[in-house]
């Protein structure tokens, strides 16, 4: 498979942090980028960050402050990201993926024949928590996809949609979402890897509400994830082995997912294994993100976001749906967002 060039493909990272990134592991990884692929990192950070990523970065990528005003933030560096690349193919990661040389040249390959493509994360190492997390993914795979930290995507499409909603806690979905209801396709890699480092354990209890909030952008499993509680305890009364079938059953899902597209080779014999932990997990945090949208939405920030993603329908018009965006993007001036309201 061929490597790809700077000629192919830009790698956009949007950032925002309140201390300077690992230099060492972070740099490294741009430096090895920078030699692959052209490289935007759109720097939403605080002034003395981001002069300090400014001096370890200037010389390797082109580093940016954030043009872009969107609610969610992370969007407003996509867009910058996307308007500041020259190359046909771009790849948008979080600050914790790393790509290697296979991984990266299969996602510019997948480009040549779909519009936009979605790897698989996974993480390495894998703490405690990350462990649990990978649970999650296991039964994405097993359904349907796993929404990873990061996508590639034809330049030209988004420039085509006008970009995306910044009004949005599911900034992803909503890109992909915004691409397929144009009419272009998206294609799940489920057997591209591409590292992740795992977050703190910190970081991952505070994100329990915040990613059962995004299934209310596919309500057919936000049902499925209510469901979860109520059902294990009617299990209970009845019979406390119908109970522990249930959890026990998830096993054998998560395996399913384990086993898909070469899964096997990154994801360990017991990752299935923490299924029941995540559907309890879940089957909780469903409903305090009910409660966090009677509250007007998730908080993000300094306000909240009530918006998980918008549904293809309600994308297939003109403009953005979301009231609330306010968005001032690379393709939406101040002035064309004062004319549409």
């Amino acid at each position: 498979m061929p490597t790809a060039t700077p000629r192919q493909v830009t790698y956009v990272l949007p950032i925002k942090v309140a201390e300077r990134a690992d230099g060492t592991d972070l740099t490294g990884y741009l430096r090895w980028l920078a030699t692959r692929a052209d490289v935007v990192v759109v720097d939403g950070s605080r002034a003395d960050v981001f002069d300090a990523h400014a001096r370890a970065w200037g010389n390797v990528v082109a580093h940016l402050p954030v043009a872009s005003r969107t609610r969610n933030g992370k969007v407003a560096g996509v867009l910058d990201g996307v308007a500041a690349a020259v190359t046909p193919y771009v790849v948008i990661a979080d600050d914790d993926v790393r790509y290697d040389e296979q991984s990266l040249a299969a996602v510019v390959g997948r480009l040549r024949t779909c519009t936009a493509v979605i790897p698989q994360n996974y993480f390495e190492p894998t703490p405690w928590h990350a462990r649990w997390d990978t649970a999650r993914s296991l039964v994405n795979r097993a359904f349907s996809t796993d929404y990873a930290g990061t996508l590639g995507v034809r330049r030209d499409a988004l420039v085509a949609t006008e970009g995306y909603c910044g009004a949005v806690l599911f900034e992803n979905l909503e890109l992909l979402r915004t691409l397929t209801s144009r009419g272009f396709d998206v294609c799940s890699a489920a057997d591209i890897f591409v590292r992740r480092h795992p977050p703190t354990a910190r970081h991952f209890v505070g994100q329990r509400v915040r990613q059962a909030y995004d299934s209310r952008s596919q309500p057919a499993r936000l049902v499925a994830e209510l469901l979860v509680v109520p059902t294990l305890l009617a299990a209970l009364t009845w019979r406390r082995s119908a109970a522990a079938a249930i959890l026990t059953s998830t096993v054998a899902v998560a395996e399913t997912g384990r086993r898909r597209g070469s899964g096997r080779e990154v994801f360990a014999w017991d990752s299935a294994l923490w299924a029941p932990v995540w559907l309890l997990e879940r089957g909780v945090a469903s409903w305090l993100a009910m409660l966090a949208a009677l509250r007007g939405g998730v908080r993000y920030g300094d306000g909240r976001l009530r918006t998980a993603a918008h549904s293809r329908r309600e994308l297939a018009g003109l403009g953005c749906p979301e009231r609330s965006c306010a968005c001032v993007t690379p393709w939406r001036s101040r002035t064309e967002r004062s004319d549409a309201s």
